[in-house]
């Protein structure tokens, strides 16, 4: 068997959501028989060795009896994963001339080997699919990965089930199957919004932040509803389009998970057990913030956070990414994430209790809520205190008064509210600059007369006053309104009037 020396084919190593190309070289050489994979390969690339040698013997090939080098270049660049295992069996076939020198050219190959051949599911794959496609290359992917290729538009991407479907493919141009259409899959429908009695204010700030992607703050006594609130807000949000799909899915598949079909909107619930790792990341893998982007992080009990997990929020909630920066790597990550959280209003949870069930003190109180910081605090755009519904509530929720607060009806509005914002300034009002502010949310005299009366009374923040603005600028579009007028400012005011909650 005459033997090509040398030979190359193509893959990415998985790095957050970058996915840097890798050339794979395979060097036979005189010696003794030995198989090296150098370049910074973790323990799982050095295993590649066994699978590889079992799968191509299991399939019917002959493996060489050489010095056999591997080198994953670029070599300072980590390699993880058993994606490696396919382009280098690929290489060595080339190199002992089994395979034709140009069947790699302008193809990545992804792939975990069986010891039997077969080809098994990747993970972290999406990521290196829409860079491959964005590179115009042709990927031969394993057919269980069916799904997630299926999700990047317009990509050369075939599937292969084991090593002589793909020889038969390289060798006799054999076609091999593109991916499925996308599957949309279905997922359990949201719980109603009228499900929750009474509660029409905490529903309306619910319509306002969904309307605006505003974060919200809910704080009430067990049993007024919270949790209830936060859980259906996914059923009252837009759909994602065609981009944000794109990033959600990317997010899952590099945090390791299997997407399932046409994603949705992600809603993150971590136990306030969480460490900062969790919430933020740690590095090469995507924390709940992250994996949280284009949807809902939902923090419940939110004094029971550790303080150095909340006070890593800041900075995310503001710039919409996270930077994670290590001995020898930098991971940017994507987090334009809604927050919504809730708290009790004591240790307890009944302060302000009409029957008197609230036997905290005063210290007790303010120590409870110190956990969380002001300058967290005065990130949430809306603060909400929820209280027990009385009689007359729940009466008229049973005969039918709250039918607008379903939430297909809510939907419908907050989806014309995010349409109007997109058309307009292409983002939603919680994110836009000072610049665009001043552009899109000014007053008349008397709004002015009014924003600068709840400045100095209620004691806001530069960033707080400018939050009310955003929340005016949003009840105006829920109402229909190319300005804001007096009465959405009032709106936005007195959902803002709970900057710090008095003990």
């Amino acid at each position: 068997m005459r033997r090509a020396e040398l030979s190359a084919t193509l893959s990415r190593a998985p790095l957050g959501l970058a996915a840097p190309l890798v050339r794979v070289e395979v060097h036979l050489g005189a010696g003794l028989p030995q198989f090296a994979i150098v370049g910074l390969p973790e323990a799982v690339v050095r295993e590649s060795r066994e699978r590889v040698r079992a799968a191509l013997v299991s399939a019917g090939f002959e493996f060489p009896a050489a010095r056999i080098t591997v080198n994953l270049a670029p070599a300072d660049l980590p390699k993880a994963g058993g994606r490696f295992d396919l382009p280098i069996a690929v290489g060595v076939l080339i190199a002992t001339g089994q395979l034709p020198r140009g069947c790699a050219a302008q193809r990545e190959f992804y792939g975990e080997l069986s010891l039997g051949g077969e080809l098994r599911e990747t993970t972290q794959l999406l990521p290196a699919l829409i860079a491959g496609s964005a590179a115009g290359a042709e990927m031969i992917v394993p057919a269980a990965n069916s799904l997630e290729a299926s999700l990047v538009p317009g990509a050369r991407i075939r599937m292969a089930r084991d090593l002589p479907q793909l020889r038969a493919a390289l060798l006799d141009h054999a076609p091999l199957p593109p991916p499925p259409p996308p599957c949309r899959v279905e997922t359990p429908p949201f719980a109603d919004l009228a499900d929750v009695r009474g509660q029409a204010r905490a529903k309306r700030a619910l319509e306002i932040a969904a309307g605006g992607e505003h974060g919200l703050l809910l704080i009430g006594p067990p049993g007024t509803g919270k949790t209830m609130l936060a859980q259906r807000l996914g059923g009252i949000l837009p759909p994602l389009d065609a981009q944000e799909r794109l990033e959600v899915a990317s997010l899952e598949s590099a945090a390791g998970a299997r997407p399932g079909g046409i994603p949705v909107r992600p809603f993150r619930a971590p136990h306030h057990s969480a460490s900062v790792a969790a919430l933020i990341g740690g590095g090469s893998r995507p924390g709940e913030i992250c994996r949280a982007h284009r949807g809902v992080l939902f923090l419940d009990e939110l004094p029971e956070f550790p303080r150095n997990a909340l006070e890593a929020l800041r900075e995310p909630l503001e710039s919409g990414t996270v930077v994670i920066s290590r001995a020898k790597r930098c991971y940017e990550w994507p987090a334009a994430f809604q927050l919504v959280a809730a708290m009790n209003p004591c240790p307890c949870g009944y302060h302000g209790d009409p029957r008197g069930r609230c036997h905290c003190t005063a210290q007790q109180i303010r120590r409870y809520r110190a956990r969380v910081s002001g300058p967290l605090l005065d990130r949430f755009d809306i603060h909400v205190e929820l209280a027990v519904p009385s009689a007359a509530e729940l009466d008229d929720d049973a005969r039918g008064a709250a039918v607008a607060d379903r939430s297909v009806e809510v939907a419908a509005r907050v989806a014309g509210a995010r349409r109007v914002q997109i058309e307009r300034q292409g983002k939603p009002n919680a994110r836009l600059n000072p610049a665009e502010l001043a552009e899109h949310c000014g007053l008349d005299r008397v709004g002015a007369a009014l924003a600068a009366r709840a400045y100095e009374r209620l004691g806001l923040s530069v960033r707080a006053h400018q939050r009310v603005l955003k929340l005016a600028r949003t009840c105006a579009d829920l109402a229909g309104s190319p300005r804001v007028e007096a009465t959405h400012l009032a709106e936005a005011i007195s959902l803002r009037a709970l900057d710090r909650p008095a003990a």
